[in-house]
Parts: C-alpha cells; structure tokens; sequence
C-alpha cells in the first residue's frame, strides 16, 4: 500500500492504539502530516480508551513537537477513512471507532483481519519506520521537517530499548538518516523514567532467578515501558554469576521481554528470535535485544507444558544452549570425506567495483538485510551482490579467478536494496545502480555437507562474531583452503551451486 493509494478520501482520523506510547504518536504524527498537507482535506489525530496520556516524557513530545493529538470517546460522524497506527482493530489495545473505510499502518505480527487497506511490517522495530518508508516512497524529504524527524527518531528509540534491539536494515536507515532535534530527544530520554519506574525496577531485580550452570539469569517486572526492561536488563547483567539474562512484564495482550549477552557465543538477538518462534517476534543485537510474545499463543504453550513465565524462559534458556554445536575456523580440521564437492552455477549476480562509489582509503558500510558490513575501499576490493541480494566483500585477485566481468548494467529487487555509507559524509547510496554483471567460471569450487542441526561459525575474516546455519543450512568449506569454512543458506546454495563431475 502507499500513502498516495488513500489520497481520494477528504475525511480523514488517524487513531493511535490506546494510551499511546512514542512510536504510536510519532506515527500517528507521520501520517498526519502527509494527510494534512493538502488543506482541502479534513484529518484528525486521536487515541481513544479509558486512560489519558499520563507519562511526562510523551505529554513533553506532544506540547514541544505541536503535536495535535486528542483523546476522545467517540466520533460524532464516521469519517470517509479511518487509519490505525501502529495497532490493529480486534487487537484489544484499540477502540473500534465507526468509519467508512478502514486502514492499518503496523509493525505488530499480522492479526489476519481483513482490513480495506493496510500495510504490515512485523520485521521492522518501530512502526515510525514504516512511516518514514511510506513518505520516502511519495518523495518525501521528512529532513524538512524538524518536528517530524524527532517524532519518529524518538518513536524508533523508544520502542527499540534505546535503539538497541535494531536489526532491520530500514530501523538502521531511519537511525543514520534523520536529522532531529538532539537538545529535544535528550530532555525526553531524561523524563523517561518515573520514581515509581525505579522501585518497580528493585522489586525485579530483587526477585531475580540465577542459574548459576548455565550463567543466566530472569527477572520479571511489573507492566512497564518496554525501556525500563533494558535497563533492569542492563543491571541485571552486570552480576558475574551470569553471561545472559531475560527480563519481562506481562501486558494485557502479551509479554514483552528484553534479551542481554556479555559472550559471544549466544547473541542476543538469536535468543530473542528463539524465544518467540511461532509464537511472537523477536531479534536485536549481539549485545542487546528484546521482543514480544502473543497472549494466546503463549496461553498455549504453557497450558500443554504446564509452566509458569519464569519456568518457560528457564526452560527456553536451556533448550537454546543446548541446540546448536560451535566451530571456531581456526581450530577446526573439516573431514572432507564427509563432504562433496560443488560448482558455482554460471548465474549472473552483481559485482561493484569499491572505487567506482568510494575513494582510495574510504572507510564504509555496506548495508543489507542480513546486516552491515565494514569496508575500506581499494582498487583491490571489490563488492559482490547474490541472487538474493546478500552481499559480501571480495580481494580482486579472487574475482578474477571466481568470475567473469562483464560491462552491462546489473539490475535486481530486493526486499531491501543493499546500499553503501561514506563514513565522513554519511551519505548512501545504492549498490545495485552502480553494479555490473559477472558470470561464475569453472573455478569457483568448494567442499559442502547440510547440517544436521543449528551450528554457529566463527569464520576466519570475522573470529568475534558467528554466522549461523539451520538444520538443512550448507557448511561450506573453500576448496583450495578447506580450513575456511562458512555457513551458505540452503535455499541460496540450490539455487547457486551444483554437484561438481569431474
């Protein structure tokens, strides 16, 4: 859906869930902003429910951004259009107010409602991202707008644990992209937390639960802001008794929870995603990360297994350490009579030159889906772009002996188009206009076996941080370095090797 798909209707609400929190009034905001510029049009920004706004870091958001925001009870008239933001009808959090049409702008997991309109990211961290995503598809430079800028700078900080739970490439965008009013964003930051947020954070950690074999740790809090989960979380993991540890609230339609690991052998964000497997969202950073599982799904699963919420995050913690084996490239010998050897199928894929968009000697990130990469440009350093639009940096010497260049233009889409950021300047841009075509040759063999379960490798380019394969997922291995080994997603390796015959 985009915006301009709704540009017909003249009456217009914009309704936040109920007792909005930052990312619900920022989007809200968005929208209104886009609706309202055409002053023909009549549009309103209301949140409904028994509760007014309360919390002074969001009353100092709306008076300082002049954000015309209302409570009502109800709407004296249906209005041509009404839009949700950042909330679903049905969802409990939201009160049905009559409307002609209905649409929904949200990044909760999908509800399966049928709706006249709607545009669901679930995958993204803060619904002020997929409204920043909405303007930029209409040609909106939001940088013009002050006010809104820190509306949904401060929509994503919050609703991302202080922007620590980022893993969506368009979170990131958002994140590097706005300019905001900083003074601004610090006095909210700094009237976050209330007396009564700081003694709720004691009694959590107070009641803490230690595991002191498996070095974690679970705390549970009362119903909070999802920022005073990070910050018990942060605390909590300062005791040396533990490597990682859980802390989480009940809400009135789920449980929200933040994830902390001081190892690098479990990142935070792969725990997070572990926890909410079909039953919720999750994911982060190596460090830090957090998510939120469904009521009735979680209902189900403790009800079968007859636990409480500390016991499933016990017992989660304890499966997820026990599911996956660890291989340290520089220490492990790969027994290649278990492996068979594979050809790269000759598949056009995309190559950029690192000079033909950087300087000799530019630091960069290459962002993609899959997350950032670090570069420094070179003549030697070329950038590769999968079918799938996965991305990774490879030495010239290795290309020419892997590929074919070619000079006709590389086209593709993607979910997320990888893009290039000059460290100094900030400024991106995209990969894929600048790529040219390249054929694999014959040369480009490896050694590869699927894996029999979850593995984490710590490769040799990057012995900090783990590349993670699923059961079915290829461990690969470079046939003329066999100790370089890595991890190639099964749906990606069908489709870009095949069996080599001698």
């Amino acid at each position: 859906m985009r915006l301009s798909d709704l540009s017909h209707f003249e009456n217009i609400v914009i309704q936040c869930h109920d007792n909005p929190d930052p990312d619900a009034v920022a989007s809200g905001f968005g929208l209104y902003r886009f609706f309202a510029a055409d002053t023909r049009r009549h549009v309103r920004l209301v949140y409904a429910g028994k509760y007014t706004i309360q919390k002074p870091n969001i009353l100092m958001m709306i008076e300082r951004l002049n954000i015309p925001l209302e409570h009502v009870d109800g709407l004296s008239e249906s209005p041509d259009l009404l839009i949700v933001a950042d909330g679903q009808y049905g969802e409990g959090n939201v009160t049905t107010l009559p409307a002609q049409a209905v649409a929904v702008v949200d990044h909760h997991p999908d509800s399966g409602r049928d709706f006249d309109f709607s545009e669901i990211r679930s995958a993204y961290g803060s619904c002020a991202t997929l409204v920043y995503q909405l303007l930029r598809n209409e040609g909106i430079d939001v940088n013009d707008d002050i006010a809104l800028t820190t509306a949904l700078y401060y929509g994503l900080y919050t609703d991302t644990n202080s922007l620590s739970e980022i893993s969506h490439p368009a979170d990131k965008d958002l994140r590097d992209d706005l300019v905001y009013n900083n003074s601004l964003i610090s006095a909210l930051r700094n009237a976050n937390f209330s007396s009564e947020d700081i003694l709720l954070a004691g009694d959590a950690l107070n009641g803490a639960f230690f595991d002191k074999e498996h070095r974690f740790a679970i705390a549970e809090a009362g119903p909070c802001d999802p920022n005073i989960l990070g910050f018990i979380s942060d605390m909590l993991l300062q005791v040396n008794l533990c490597d990682s540890c859980v802390v989480f609230c009940r809400l009135p339609f789920g449980v929200k929870y933040s994830v902390r690991s001081c190892t690098p052998e479990i990142q935070a964000g792969d725990m997070a995603r572990f926890f909410a497997t079909d039953i919720g969202s999750g994911g982060g950073h190596a460090e830090k990360a957090g998510g939120f599982l469904r009521e009735d799904a979680l209902a189900a699963v403790l009800s079968s297994k007859g636990l409480s919420d500390v016991e499933f995050f016990t017992d989660y913690i304890r499966t997820y350490q026990q599911s996956y084996d660890i291989i340290y490239a520089s220490q492990f010998e790969p027994d290649l009579n278990t492996m068979q050897v594979y050809v790269k199928n000759r598949l056009p894929l995309g190559f950029v030159r690192s000079l033909d968009v950087l300087n000799d000697g530019d630091f960069a990130t290459v962002r993609t889906l899959e997350g950032d990469i670090n570069i420094r440009a070179s003549e030697d350093i070329y950038i590769m772009i999968g079918i799938s639009g996965e991305v990774y940096p490879i030495k010239k010497a290795t290309f020419d002996k892997r590929y074919t260049a070619s000079d006709n233009l590389y086209s593709a889409s993607f979910e997320y188009a990888p893009t290039i950021k000059r460290m100094h300047t900030q400024q991106s841009v995209s990969l894929v206009d600048h790529a040219h075509v390249c054929i694999p040759t014959d040369e480009t063999q490896i050694y590869a076996r699927p894996l029999t379960r979850t593995t984490k490798v710590f490769t040799a380019w990057d012995p900090d941080h783990y590349m993670l394969g699923n059961k079915g997922d290829m461990l690969a291995a470079h046939y003329d370095n066999p100790k370089d080994v890595y991890i190639v997603a099964r749906d990606i390796f069908e489709m870009t090797y095949r069996r080599f015959e001698s």
